[in-house]
């Protein structure tokens, strides 16, 4: 399943996007948290607490028909532990940054062994908000 690529930032894990600095130990709880919002379809509230640059790339309309497009299918979310995380100040297609790009194995009601990669930065307000989104 995918997302339209507007609603995402480019993640390369594969590619080698890679960094030696510890991952912010405040990253992981605002990514749970948003991600609760999701798990929970309120897709709207996911939108509002998203990053400034993930509003600037989808608006809240799309972003809420293209989440329930591709949220809804997969069900509830059974299981969902930590795979990688990794500490970056550079992403393709987004501005340099401090970003974590953390990798999830999920399995959801209809669909086993799904991987999520969510990527929190830290917003301009210092906060650290989801910037990008994607289900494999």
């Amino acid at each position: 399943m995918h997302m339209p690529s507007s609603v995402l930032v480019a993640v390369a894990i594969a590619a080698g996007v890679s960094s030696c600095k510890a991952v912010p130990p405040e990253a992981l709880p605002a990514t749970q948290s948003w991600l609760a919002l999701v798990d929970g379809a309120q897709y709207a509230e996911s939108w509002s607490d998203a990053a400034s640059f993930f509003k600037g790339k989808v608006d809240a309309p799309t972003w809420e028909k293209s989440a329930a497009a591709v949220r809804g299918p997969l069900g509830k979310v059974q299981s969902r532990t930590v795979k990688s995380s990794t500490a970056t100040t550079v992403l393709p297609g987004a501005p340099d940054g401090e970003y974590v790009v953390f990798q999830f194995d999920t399995t959801f009601e209809h669909k086993q062994g799904a991987v999520e990669t969510v990527t929190p930065m830290k917003d301009t307000d210092g906060r650290w908000r989801v910037s990008g989104y994607y289900v494999k």
